[in-house]
């Protein structure tokens, strides 16, 4: 019974841990909820003229949270009779929620102060995803007890992809972003991707392609907070007619706010080319605002350029796109250096086809249906949105790449002798294996900080380590000096190489490590300390500083340790 009882708690601390993740999972998603229900009955509460009693309140808390996950809604009670469907996600309530279940999963990995070790990877993933789905189907049932439905399909797709993905990206996340197959994957993968440097393209691709989606809805962004500035009046008229009192104008103001990310997705479809559409009748382009739109009476649609052909002005917002182009060849030219031109045009290729992808997958969230009729198509068009991304990042980033690579390896190559193109490709190679060592090495821990270096050159005993440095021993028992360890020479390429040079010449100040005399301390001679009154330190002090010490006498057979302390 003894024997068994570790493995007993063990057990039961592996089955603790497991419930924490799912209930991790749960308290997720009624966090999110709650807090969207708390703001919802206060905005029920102040308005003084309100439809619906508390019930219909939390319906609605329970609509939305649901709409943020991509879920369609679809709203009974319309003027018309006929249901209505609701599918433009509010991405900021999506992003929040969406970093709950990161964080949750993120969490459960991480070890705790009792020292228990986490799960693995694959139970954390599917019990902080059930959990929280498990959340989902209870507001979901809740829901088709009021005025907004969820349209079952949409709860299989794009909602389980999101939760399942945002709870993959917190264990990736734990386990320190690697990129790299899992350790179940055969042995023949993981050197076929140790051969060809899979992990650092990979990493350099998405870093470029992450620095291009960034600009790009960055540019969207100052697009549409122009537009706001532009047209002023008509947003201001639009935001205080549609509510007279503060409690629906701050409904409204929330609103606005949670669509915000949506408006910064247009901008940049509006500066890509394809734009957007306010109805099945009618498209907004820089070229021109064609057709008669179904505009409902809001702030943030008030600032859609005015009706007609574009002007030199709305043809300005080409300029998103080539800011976004010229972000990914920034980033692709610090990671194309050390690499070949065909490599570096390659890695700028693949960025730009990873930014039309993430740009497809959230122009697909920030549009979508408002109602039916004319409003059964609201917003940018996905696969066009999408396929314009990757032309004209690839069409700016590529070339941009190439230059920026020729143009740092001229700047830090080999001033043009000899040695040509290949000769900087080397000199960088070796730069960037030197560096990305240093990286992940860390400093050594036989080296010592330059602080400590001019401290100790100041000492009075400084003499004896700078000459234990330049290779002098300071003597040993029986004539045998310690044996001095010069500084390794530098690399052949780094004397064409400023920035390569630089680790030996930090190094070349370091102390190195003086192997300690085996023998014990009582055998030692007098003269080879240099604390004592005999020693080589109290001659080196007592003789002028400008003339050459004199070479310490050697041990006798009379010295000893009892002799020289008398």
């Amino acid at each position: 019974m003894t024997e068994r009882t570790p493995s007993l708690s063990a057990e039961q601390g592996r089955s603790a841990v497991l419930a924490s993740a799912f209930l991790r999972g749960m308290l997720a998603g009624g966090l999110g909820l709650g807090s969207l229900a708390v703001l919802v009955m206060m905005v029920w509460i102040s308005s003084p003229a309100s439809d619906s009693g508390p019930g219909g309140a939390l319906h609605a808390a329970a609509g939305i949270w649901l709409l943020a996950h991509g879920a369609e809604l679809v709203r009974t009670d319309t003027l018309s009779g006929a249901p209505a469907p609701v599918g433009v996600v509010p991405l900021l309530l999506t992003a929040v929620l969406m970093w709950l279940v990161h964080r949750a999963a993120r969490d459960v990995m991480e070890p705790d102060d009792e020292g228990r070790t986490p799960p693995s990877a694959g139970s954390v993933f599917c019990l902080v995803t059930g959990g929280y789905l498990l959340v989902v189907a209870v507001v979901a049932f809740y829901a088709k007890s009021g005025s907004m439905t969820v349209r079952p399909s949409s709860l299989l797709f794009p909602l389980v992809p999101a939760v399942a993905g945002a709870a993959g990206a917190g264990v990736w996340t734990a386990a320190g972003r690697p990129i790299a197959p899992p350790s179940w994957a055969p042995v023949r993968l993981h050197e076929a991707i140790a051969r060809t440097r899979f992990a650092g393209r990979a990493e350099a691709v998405l870093r470029a392609a992450a620095a291009g989606t960034a600009v790009l809805l960055g540019g969207g962004a100052l697009l549409v907070a122009a537009s706001l500035v532009w047209h002023a009046e008509q947003v201001q008229a639009s935001f205080l007619g549609l509510s007279g009192d503060w409690a629906g104008r701050s409904a409204v103001l929330l609103l606005a706010m949670a669509l915000v990310p949506n408006a910064a997705v247009w901008g940049a479809a509006y500066g890509l080319g394809p734009g957007f559409a306010l109805g099945t009748a009618s498209t907004v382009t820089p070229f021109a605002f064609t057709g008669r739109p179904a505009l409902p009476d809001f702030p943030l649609l008030a600032a859609v350029p005015a009706h007609g052909p574009g002007t030199v002005l709305n043809w300005a917002a080409v300029a998103v796109p080539v800011a976004a182009g010229v972000a990914i060849a920034r980033f692709t030219g610090r990671h194309g250096e050390a690499c070949s031109p065909w490599e570096t045009a390659l890695t700028a290729a693949l960025a730009a086809v990873g930014c039309g992808v993430g740009t497809a997958a959230l122009t697909a969230a920030a549009g979508g249906p408002m109602g039916t009729g004319a409003l059964a198509e609201f917003g940018p068009v996905w696969w066009l949105t999408g396929a314009a991304a990757p032309a004209w990042t690839a069409l700016i980033g590529v070339p941009g790449a190439l230059l920026l690579r020729a143009w740092r390896l001229r700047q830090h190559g080999s001033g043009g002798s000899g040695g040509g193109e290949v000769g900087s490709v080397l000199d960088f190679l070796a730069y960037a294996d030197v560096s990305e060592q240093r990286r992940l090495t860390g400093l050594r821990w036989w080296r010592r900080r330059g602080g400590e270096d001019a401290a100790e050159t100041s000492e009075p005993g400084a003499g004896i380590e700078a000459g234990t440095e330049s290779g002098t021993p300071t003597g040993s028992p029986a004539g045998g000096g310690s044996v001095p360890v010069s500084p390794p020479s530098p690399p052949a390429t780094s004397a064409s190489v400023p920035g390569a040079a630089s680790w030996y010449q930090e190094d070349a100040g370091a102390v190195p490590y003086d192997f300690l005399p085996t023998d014990p301390w009582h055998e030692r001679t007098a003269g080879d300390s240099p604390w004592t009154s005999g020693g080589s330190l109290s001659v080196s002090l007592s003789k002028d500083p400008g003339t050459p010490s004199a070479r310490p006498p050697e041990a006798g057979p009379t010295d000893s340790p009892e002799s020289a302390s008398s």
